[in-house]
């Protein structure tokens, strides 16, 4: 069996994948690393056998640092979590029997747990923190930049992109007497057939964080079809995509919105305004936006969960 699947074998009968078992993981790698091998358990116990030497908060993130994850994967750095110790000796026999049948490759174990702690990171929902003393664009923006924080470390991943289609898909449902269909974020518009991400009446909508040329064209098209057309976009894309559309003598017959506004001033209309209202709504939203997760997605950890 290949070194990599007998790696995945342990990681999985012996539950090393949640953030206490990576970290000590990460920390007895590199352990083997300097101290060579083969490794003695013993000897990577604090006095008094308590905890795993070296395992803490700032070793850990140090290891992240150097694989460009700036996220904090466990507060205490797995120092607390308990087990802590039991998983380092189990770890460490398992490097023993593998060092016994060959030269260990430790850039590529260390390799191979980096993508463990990304796994880790991508599989956690995000977390929408309800804060009656801020305005619901901050809210929502906060959504959005936790997005933007994951997605900058798992490259070739959309998640703002996918996060923003189905929020506002979810918001549309709200408003709407009958659930639109929707479609998985990177299902292209020209594959599914469709003039916009969202279909209502007349009016095609195109929700997207970077617009583009093909994406004025593809408006005009639906100009020449009869169709009104929306684009929702970030602040930044807004500026964006009303330069192109301005380019593109069509700037006068598109209407273009910043997504956090679109977003928020719905909640406050259907909440009628009032607070609890407001808090009510959003719990809506979200539940509309995970039901669409769970529906289009395969990554679970697109899910929203509300503080």
């Amino acid at each position: 069996m290949p070194f990599d699947e007998k790696l995945d074998e342990f990681a999985r009968k012996n539950h090393m994948k949640g953030k206490g078992p990576l970290c000590v993981a990460l920390v007895v790698t590199r352990h083997g690393r300097k101290l060579g091998m083969p490794l003695d358990p013993e000897a990577l116990l604090t006095e008094g056998g308590g905890q795993v030497v070296g395992l803490g908060k700032s070793a850990v993130q140090a290891i992240l640092k150097e694989h460009g994850i700036e996220r904090v994967l466990a507060e205490e750095g797995g120092r607390t979590s308990r087990g802590s110790v039991g998983n380092m000796r189990k770890y460490v026999a398992f490097l023993n029997e593998a060092h016994a049948s060959g030269i260990i490759d430790f850039a590529r174990l260390e390799a191979w747990w980096i993508e463990r702690v990304r796994e880790f990171f991508s599989g956690k929902p995000f977390v929408l923190r309800f804060d009656g003393s801020k305005s619901l664009r901050a809210v929502i923006r906060d959504l959005l930049s936790q997005a933007e924080k994951r997605q900058a470390q798992a490259n070739g991943s959309t998640f703002v992109g996918t996060m923003l289609q189905h929020l506002v898909g979810a918001k549309l449902n709200l408003l709407l007497d009958s659930p639109l269909r929707h479609h998985g974020a990177n299902v292209a518009d020209d594959v599914s057939g469709r003039g916009g991400d969202f279909i209502v009446e007349d009016v095609a909508i195109h929700v997207t964080t970077a617009p583009s040329e093909a994406l004025i064209r593809k408006c005009g098209r639906n100009l020449d079809n009869g169709m009104k057309l929306v684009i929702i976009t970030t602040g930044r894309g807004a500026v964006v995509a009303e330069g192109l559309a301005e380019q593109a003598g069509i700037a006068d017959r598109l209407d273009v919105f910043e997504a956090e506004q679109f977003i928020a001033g719905n909640l406050y209309e259907i909440g009628k305004f009032a607070q609890a209202g407001r808090r009510t709504t959003t719990e809506q939203l979200i539940s509309e936006y995970n039901a669409i997760v769970d529906e289009c997605e395969t990554d679970p950890g697109l899910r929203i969960e509300v503080a």
